[in-house]
Parts: structure tokens; sequence; C-alpha cells
């Protein structure tokens, strides 16, 4: 699992421009591609990964970001903050472990391939190995499809495609933050589950009480019927 050739392509772009003189702008239309974008939290703003995610060990307290957009010169970084309190802040340290927030952001509809809807952004606490890069953080969350060495898709998003070109865009300036749906936390021990329902027997064990109460008084009630006509036979 790499982002290198992500990595590749965005600063094959930037090379261009540099070299033709231009400066991309949000009036300026370029040429860019479609793809998930690999990004760390670094100083308070994502910073555009320049190591592929299996090249790349997260250290604990990280943040990991992924983004889907279309995009040029400039990367297209989730829209939500790195807040590893905000995602980890519940799920208790494990000795011999790492925590590792993770961000995903399937980004807009204008971005999507045609047919499909990208889901609401995620932060998810991951608690994995010390030596874990950036591609197992990801992996654990949810299914990711590559091809080439390329990561193409993030639980199933998108259906289709992978960093394929794109003409003539137009990239805003910024775009509106948006709210992490934050998830349970992804390889902690320390978590604890949902309770399961009783089990079986001490589901039974008052059941087995009331049918028993019941029999008893059916028998009574009958006993006393059956001596009631007795009495009134032999009068």
């Amino acid at each position: 699992m790499t982002a290198h050739r992500t990595v590749r392509l965005v600063l094959s772009l930037l090379a261009g421009l540099l070299l033709a003189g231009t400066v991309a702008t949000t009036a300026q239309a370029e040429d860019g591609y479609r793809f998930w974008g690999y990004y760390q939290w670094t100083n308070g703003a994502w910073a555009f990964s320049q190591k592929g995610a299996d090249a790349f060990v997260p250290a604990d307290g990280g943040v990991e970001g992924w983004r889907f957009a279309v995009g040029g010169a400039k990367p297209r970084v989730p829209r939500a903050a790195g807040d590893f309190d905000a995602i980890c802040g519940k799920t208790p340290a494990e000795a011999g472990k790492k925590r590792v927030a993770l961000v995903v952001d399937p980004g807009t509809p204008e971005d999507a391939v045609t047919g499909d809807t990208p889901a609401q952004p995620t932060g998810t606490c991951v608690v994995t190995d010390l030596k874990s890069n950036g591609a197992q953080v990801l992996a654990a969350v949810a299914p990711v499809r590559i091809e080439k060495g390329l990561t193409c898709g993030i639980a199933g998003y998108p259906s289709k495609g992978c960093g394929d070109q794109v003409k003539s865009i137009n990239v805003p300036a910024t775009d509106a933050p948006v709210t992490l749906q934050i998830g349970p936390a992804v390889g902690s021990t320390a978590v604890q589950p949902t309770p399961a329902t009783a089990s079986k027997e001490d589901s039974g064990t008052p059941w087995t009480g009331i049918i028993i109460a019941a029999v008893v008084v059916v028998l009574l009630g009958g006993g006393g019927f059956f001596l009631n006509r007795r009495r009134t036979a032999t009068r």
C-alpha cells in the first residue's frame, strides 16, 4: 500500500507550473487529478506527506489524514482539523502500543466520480503496534483498494477510477470546514464493547421460577376443585 504515485503526481504538476513561470490561482484553470491525498497534521496544519503511506511511520500521538478531491499544484487537504484529543482523548494509552488519530475525508460532491456520493468525514483513534506505518493504520479502519501502488479507494469510495486526470479544473482557495463523525477506537483492548444480552442461563432462571409457580397454582387449584366435588357428592 503506497502513496508514492500520488506524491509524484503532485510534485510533477508543481514542477511543471514553476518551469512554465505560471502561478495557480482560483481564477486560473489548470489540469489536475482526482485522487486520495495523504497528509500529516504538523504544527497546527495539514502537510502533504513526502513519503508513501507504507514508508511513513507515525509516532504515538500522531495524526494522519486522507482526502479525496480533484487537485492540481495545490493539494486539497482534509477539511477538518487534526485534533488528537477530540479523536483519541477518550481512548486510554496502552503499554507497547501507540495511538494514532486518523482523519478520512471523502471530499465534496463536486469532486466525486459520476454516480458516487461521498460519506461524512470521519475521525478514528487507531491503537496499533509501535512499528505500524501509515498504510497499516488506514487498513485497520477500512478496506483499501490498491492499484499500481496507489491508494485508489477507501471503504469502497470512489467505486471506480484511480488517479484519473481531469482537464481544466478550478481549485478553490479554501474548503468550508466540516465536523468529523468520531467513531469508536480500533485495536484498543482497553475499550469495553457494548454489554451483551443476558446469557441463556441467566435469562432462563426467572422464567423457570414463573413456570414452577404456575404449575403449583394449577395443581392446587385442581386439587381444590376435585376436593369440593367429593364433598358435594358425599352429602
